[in-house]
């Protein structure tokens, strides 16, 4: 497995969170995910001003295997996502920890998340 970043939060369904500033953060898929995915190929992701809740789908990604939902990990409202994705998907394979997703702000609540050593752990279980 890649080196999982210390300073980002992780979730039980592979979603990573960095925080920016105390209420804003960039959500994205764990290198765990992108290799149990494969090579993606489509991204579909939010809308700027969407409202997300904790747990329900933010985006979905297709790989050569499947389509498959990215759950936010947070509660707030998309300001910005990364149009990259669009033109190029595979980014998420290539650099799973600088592709984000989205940027959400006004987030008012985070999932349980775990640390990169506690994700790690999490992580070895689930290959």
């Amino acid at each position: 497995m890649g080196i999982t970043p210390k300073e980002l939060h992780y979730t039980k369904s592979h979603e990573w969170v960095r925080y920016i500033e105390e209420t804003t953060v960039e959500v994205g898929i764990t290198d765990y995910a992108q290799k149990a995915l494969g090579d993606i190929v489509f991204v579909n992701l939010p809308r700027v001003g969407d409202l997300v809740s904790i747990g329900e789908p933010i985006a979905d990604v297709e790989s050569v295997k499947a389509v498959s939902d990215i759950y936010c990990p947070v509660t707030g409202t998309v300001i910005e996502v990364n149009e990259a994705l669009s033109d190029a998907p595979q980014l998420m394979n290539q650099e799973p920890y600088e592709a984000w997703i989205a940027r959400i702000n006004n987030v008012e609540e985070e999932e349980e998340t775990m640390t990169a050593q506690e994700y790690d752990k999490f992580a070895a279980k689930e290959a």
